[in-house]
């Protein structure tokens, strides 16, 4: 279906729905294409390709609200049927004076610049290469080290395109790319099975990293054998770039105005206050050409726009949609993150573990939970004991207790490391006075 059949469709379901009893509709057209390949043991594990399409309406009836979606979309007599259908049934729901679509004022224009979010090449990409991909991946370890249990490696790949129009004036569309290669290895040397992993990953398929993947991994593999506990006590906590994610992710969350309402955020009331030390600013930028989290406008159409979440500690700004907004009184801001980007420092991570007397370095969160209204956290970690500077001891089955609103103030150094093949662009970060819990 091409992007003007999609259009099409997608204005005459938004009329349909306004002359059939909606108020307002807004109607969103998808297509996802992707594929899936596994190897292991030197044979294919698992083929997959998946084509899906789409449409989602977002129906606003007499102060009620309603989002439904169906994938057959071509026929408009059965189509036409389904909406009167779900606005009939939309009726029934009680009334919440806040569902309304975005002030037209806030829409995207059309005028932004081309993100580079689309290979154009996605489509001759050739199959049998994503094979070959896959299987060099695992032969570059495969067999290499008699302490291997196991070695997988995959290739995934995806494009999606969706348009969107609302009855009150937006038309927009985006289209995506992703490409990945990932490889996992298994060792041991007795009853310790631990693991390592790798991926890398882009927009372009001619701009992927295909080499040492599986090399890295293993790598990572073998540095874990002999993890064992240590002894419990307050150290400072290195977390490794690519899962410091992990360290950040509730907080985001609790910026989030449905946590806000919700009463389940430990940063209510805090714009303009400290939520962390000097070192801890971030932006929200959805303008990083060929960026993953890029974007021109939201999920409600909302022209995107350069955010600064953190500066120097202080909390600036929220996510707050449009419902959100009316319901707490505040301004709508946008619904959701794009590009994170943490302001990195000068040292890499060995630089900033050269700076440790003792410490611990993550490379990996194995479970827990965090409290959304408090900020309160107990995770399973694994990584290195680091002591002068060096990775002295594998660590593994110890846990990290605290509390994010104190965590975050205990920030004493970031890194300049960071991974630009995520939407999170997050150096490695070094917390002070962690509770780990061990022997």
């Amino acid at each position: 279906m091409t992007k003007d059949e999609k259009y099409s469709i997608a204005k005459w379901a938004m009329e349909h729905a306004v002359q059939n009893g909606a108020q307002q509709a807004r109607v969103s057209i998808y297509n996802n294409n992707s594929s899936q390949i596994e190897v292991r043991e030197e044979k294919i594990d698992k083929l997959q390709e998946s084509n899906r399409s789409g449409m989602q309406i977002n129906l606003y009836v007499d102060n009620k609200y309603s989002s439904i979606s169906t994938n057959r979309i071509t026929n408009k007599e059965e189509l036409g049927k389904f909406i009167v259908e779900a606005i009939a049934g939309t009726k029934y729901l009680a009334e919440d004076e806040f569902r309304t679509l975005p002030d037209p004022k806030r829409y995207y224009k059309g005028d932004g610049p081309d993100l580079k979010s689309m290979d154009p090449k996605f489509t001759s990409v050739d199959p049998q290469q994503k094979v070959k991909d896959a299987f060099a991946l695992e032969k570059e370890v495969f067999g290499s080290d008699e302490r291997i249990i196991s070695v997988s490696a995959s290739y995934r790949d995806g494009m999606s395109g969706s348009v969107m129009v609302a009855s009150n004036g937006f038309k927009g569309d985006t289209e995506n790319t992703y490409y990945s290669l990932s490889a996992s290895v298994s060792v041991t040397d007795g009853e310790a099975r631990p693991s390592g992993n790798w991926y890398e990953s882009s927009i372009f398929n001619d701009e992927l990293i295909r080499k040492d993947i599986g090399k890295k991994a293993l790598k990572r593999a073998l540095d874990r054998l002999g993890q064992a506990k240590i002894g419990s006590g307050k150290m400072p906590m290195i977390v490794e770039n690519k899962v410091a994610g992990n360290s950040l992710g509730p907080l985001i969350s609790a910026l989030n105005g449905y946590a806000i309402q919700q009463k389940q955020s430990f940063l209510i009331g805090m714009k303009g206050e400290r939520i962390g030390s000097d070192l801890m600013t971030i932006v929200d930028d959805p303008f990083i050409v060929s960026g993953r989290g890029s974007r021109l406008f939201d999920s409600e159409g909302m022209a995107t726009k350069k955010m600064p979440l953190v500066e120097n500690g202080i909390l600036k700004n929220y996510y707050i949609d449009t419902y959100y907004g009316k319901k707490l009184e505040m301004e709508a801001t946008t619904g959701g993150t794009t590009n994170l980007v943490f302001k990195p420092g000068e040292k890499d991570l060995e630089g900033l573990l050269a700076d440790i007397d003792r410490g611990i370095l993550v490379t990996g969160f194995n479970g827990g939970n965090n409290n959304g209204a408090t900020g309160d956290f107990s995770y399973g970690i694994e990584g290195f004991l680091v002591e002068k500077g060096k990775r002295i001891q594998p660590v593994a089955e110890m846990n990290i207790t605290g509390s994010f609103k104190q965590l975050w103030k205990d920030l004493v150094a970031v890194g300049n490391d960071v991974d630009p093949s995520r939407s999170w662009r997050l150096p490695s970060l070094v917390f002070d006075n962690v509770d780990f819990s061990g022997i």
